[in-house]
């Protein structure tokens, strides 16, 4: 059983930046795969960024790249956010999810077994 709990969301202008975090407990799978979706009013959950147990290779959605970093501490207990250039088109709750590394997609949230609550951001002058 993984526990996921998110923190870091809040209100801030366009061109702002935000850092949010997800601290993970509990027993992850040993091959895991750590990511972060997110989901607006009305629209589907979609995938953001993602990153691997070993602080491997990150993946981003294009609408990110280049704007959003993801990254692991050492410990591998939480996995970090920092999004720069932030965008009105960013305002979402932000879900961090834990899965094990398989044939499925990391961009699919089939891919993830466990989720956290959610924390929100809003990009909005």
């Amino acid at each position: 059983q993984v526990q996921l709990v998110e923190s870091g969301g809040g209100l801030v202008q366009p061109g702002g930046s935000l850092r949010l975090s997800c601290r993970l407990s509990g027993r992850p799978f040993r091959r895991h795969t750590l990511g972060w979706f997110r989901q607006a009013p009305e629209k589907e959950r979609e995938f953001v960024a993602t990153t691997t147990w070993d602080n491997g290779t990150a993946i981003y959605a294009d609408s990110v790249k280049g704007r959003f970093t993801i990254s692991r501490d050492d410990a591998g207990n939480t996995v970090h956010l920092q999004m720069n250039s932030l965008k009105p088109e960013d305002t979402a709750v932000y879900y961090c999810a834990s899965g094990p590394i398989s044939t499925i997609s990391v961009r699919s949230s089939r891919a993830y077994f466990s989720w956290g609550r959610g924390t929100q951001v809003t990009v909005s002058s």
